[in-house]
């Protein structure tokens, strides 16, 4: 008769738990704490760069409002401990601050709408059209780039003087109506848009025109609103020009009226001057307020091509 001896059986090994999360997952839960440093530092450094830059404007808008012993202080304050109004109060008495205003405005505008429809056509024929000589033109819009603007000053106060428009808004804002700058940027911008989208147009029965006020200039917004930015800037804040051109009161721009009415025959006012500092601040920091955006995008796009 034949035994079997039987084994004692072994329990079934259980089955792994499934991993429910990726090995690239576990790997970033595992990442050294000391990775996530670089980040920090990288805040950190823009930080601090945006106290360094932000810094004097808010002791400037601070300090016009504090008497003229608080602002010669040392070392300065920057809250004001006795707070007044007398440095706007006499900015608007004592000037003829709207008449400066109007003229600000005035050349202001007009230079930057100039320089929006004359720089983007130039842009746009560079750009798109194909013509002898176009690479030539462009070169030399470049090479204007490095020439500084103290070189063309004289010469070009002369031609202005022969033209007799000195002491007129005519010579004040005629010179600047279309910038190097402007026409290089408005080309690298229409250089992104696709020729396909132009050649169809143009197979519709488009003509150039009406290509370019209801196909590119509508696309061109970035570009135009950080051309509009940059060109409003400059022009509000011109001081030499306005100087040399504008030869009566009637005619002076901000700028130059606070130059010169702020040094008084032994000092200078700067309570005034940082009240007149403020009031000229105001009006760039609405139009880049409401036009950031587009600034942006116009940055960006006309940097990455």
């Amino acid at each position: 008769m034949s035994t079997t001896t039987g084994r004692a059986s072994r329990p079934p090994a259980e089955p792994a738990p499934p991993e429910t999360e990726p090995p690239e997952s576990r790997r970033t839960k595992e990442r050294p704490i000391g990775e996530a440093r670089p980040n920090l530092v990288v805040y950190l450094i823009l930080g601090l760069g945006l106290v360094v830059v932000v810094s004097p404007f808010v002791w400037m808008a601070f300090s016009s409002v504090k008497t003229e012993g608080e602002i010669r202080r040392v070392p300065p304050t920057w809250w004001p401990e006795t707070f007044t109004l007398e440095n706007f109060q006499e900015l608007f008495q004592r000037l003829d601050f709207p008449q400066y205003f109007f003229n600000s405005t005035l050349v202001a505008v007009v230079v930057t709408v100039g320089n929006l429809v004359f720089c983007s056509m130039l842009g746009y024929v560079l750009a798109k059209a194909d013509f002898a000589g176009k690479n030539l033109l462009f070169r030399i819009v470049l090479g204007t780039l490095m020439i500084p603007g103290m070189v063309t000053l004289i010469p070009l106060f002369v031609l202005i003087a022969n033209m007799g428009l000195v002491n007129t808004y005519w010579g004040l804002f005629l010179p600047f109506l279309a910038a190097p700058f402007g026409v290089f940027l408005m080309r690298q911008f229409f250089l992104a848009i696709p020729d396909e989208l132009i050649d169809a147009a143009r197979v519709d029965g488009a003509s150039e025109s009406r290509i370019f006020v209801q196909i590119v200039i509508p696309l061109a917004k970035p570009a135009l609103a950080t051309l509009g930015i940059i060109t409003f800037l400059g022009s509000w804040n011109n001081f030499l020009w306005p100087l040399v051109v504008a030869t009566s009161e009637d005619k002076y721009t901000l700028p130059v009226v606070l130059a010169l009415y702020s040094t008084g025959q032994n000092q200078i006012n700067y309570g005034l001057l940082l009240a007149g500092a403020v009031v000229v601040v105001v009006p760039v920091l609405v139009v880049f307020f409401f036009l950031q955006r587009f600034f942006v995008q116009g940055v960006a796009l006309t940097g990455i091509k």
